[in-house]
């Protein structure tokens, strides 16, 4: 399919943060067999345990389902033994470890042309391979619902967060297994898919190519690479509509099912980050083991281990595991110190956005930021810095101060449906109140979805 260069979508607000420690474009195999698969990775998901410690599982075997969705379940991403399950605070089930034996052993869900099955066979075997999970809703951003009938599929292929990967190079000569999956993905709706690519970037021919699907260009700062803004630019929701989305990955992952019959959790993770001494791409499975990604390859300093990236990622500790939907691993200095007088010294290396500092002068300058908040949290105040960084048609500041009183009737006029907690990370970052915006979004979300169902 051939690109039209000439409509082109431009995102104006945003802003793009540059920071040392971008992947080298390589992709390296990483040797591990520690993985997990954390329930807490799924909103709204209450896990009823398939499996006990012990038990030997392959690739596809039901590890837990919603115990209020009993037919969305979730699978091991390797072969091997159950290891630990780890439980929190009240038996909140936190981890499930899974220790790889090398086999690579796989439940064979049978290798079919998704063009010659129906809406209903193709999403049960999403279903029962634990393959289903990839493909998550708006409104809410929560695993999809197989009974709905979405009016489109947004899928974003590029991010524009701080060091986010490249997903032209891991896609790269995957092209087959990439349009099985549009397939089968064209048979779950009756509108478009959306195939939302960089207009700025070289464009992979995988995405270029694609077939069944309608390619719009963006371009501009971040949070363009996000598929909230795409969905308010190209088709907004309203309520009572639900639009499906899902990245790169995900949609290798469905095609690779189709294609063998194995549920295949391969995935490429970016190692990035100023802390990280030779930054690159590792080839692993879902759920990989963060030590060894990072074992030699960090500096001596102190360090905030990061699933994701810089504005939206969760931290982990050196012995925990990537999250289920992340491609991306971030190493940043801690920020636990004091600066004396800090906002009167010159700081021709401090980011700013206010022009406080001089370094504004320096547009491609890169940093080395830390976890430091430079200040403590205060009073929540109307300062116009937000609607800056805000893409969407929608008051920022008035949505956030009605999720904080629970005004359901304000949240649904000021566009709650519309956003997700990622599309308010920018503003986290400018915020000088200091308040953890994504924080207060989720619990607007999480209000609305418990008050519509």
């Amino acid at each position: 399919m051939k690109v039209d260069m000439s409509t082109v979508t431009k995102i104006k607000k945003g802003l793009d943060i540059k920071l040392i420690g971008e992947a080298e474009k390589t992709i390296k195999d990483l040797v591990t067999d520690q993985f997990a698969i954390k329930p807490t990775d799924f909103i709204g998901v209450f896990p009823k345990l398939l499996v006990k410690e012990g038990d030997t599982v392959k690739a596809g075997t039901p590890i837990f389902k919603d115990k209020y969705r009993d037919n969305i379940v979730f699978s091991s991403q390797v072969s091997g033994k159950i290891k630990e399950i780890k439980r929190g605070a009240k038996r909140v089930l936190l981890e499930i470890k899974i220790e790889a034996d090398g086999k690579d052993e796989a439940i064979d869900f049978k290798a079919e042309d998704p063009k010659t099955l129906d809406r209903e066979k193709i999403i049960q075997k999403l279903l029962d391979s634990g393959v289903w999970p990839f493909i998550r809703q708006r409104p809410y951003s929560v695993i999809a619902n197989p009974a709905d009938n979405p009016k489109a599929i947004f899928i974003s292929t590029f991010d524009t967060a701080p060091l986010a990967p490249d997903n032209d190079l891991i896609v790269h000569g995957h092209g087959e297994a990439f349009q099985t999956g549009i397939d089968a993905l064209s048979k779950l709706t009756n509108g478009k898919i959306h195939l939302n690519i960089d207009a700025n970037a070289t464009h992979s021919k995988v995405f270029t190519n694609s077939k069944g699907v309608q390619i719009n260009q963006f371009s501009g700062p971040h949070p363009a690479g996000n598929v909230g803004v795409q969905i308010n630019k190209i088709d907004p929701l309203n309520k009572g509509e639900v639009i499906w989305y899902l990245y790169p990955q995900d949609v290798l992952a469905i095609g690779r099912l189709f294609a063998t019959g194995r549920y295949d959790a391969s995935r490429v993770v970016a190692l990035t980050g100023s802390e990280v001494l030779r930054p690159a791409y590792y080839k692993t499975k879902i759920g990989a083991a963060i030590e060894p990604l990072v074992k030699g390859n960090v500096s001596d300093t102190e360090k905030r281990f990061i699933s994701g990236n810089v504005l939206t990622g969760t931290k982990i500790d050196l012995d925990g595991y990537m999250s289920f939907y992340h491609t991306q691993a971030t190493v940043i200095p801690e920020g636990n110190y004091y600066e004396l007088f800090g906002w009167a010294l010159p700081g021709f290396n401090k980011f700013s956005v206010s022009k406080s500092f001089p370094s504004f002068l320096f547009k491609n300058k890169k940093y080395r930021l830390d976890t430091n908040y430079h200040g403590g949290e205060r009073a929540l105040v109307m300062t116009g810095e937000y609607e800056k960084v805000f893409p969407f048609d929608i008051y920022p500041m008035q949505l956030i101060k009605a999720i904080m009183v629970e005004d359901i009737d304000l949240m649904e006029n000021l566009g709650i449906y519309e956003v997700d907690e990622e599309d308010f990370a920018l503003c986290e970052v400018i915020d000088t109140s200091k308040t953890n915006i994504q924080e207060i979004i989720r619990r607007g979300l999480d209000l609305m979805r418990k008050e519509m169902s």
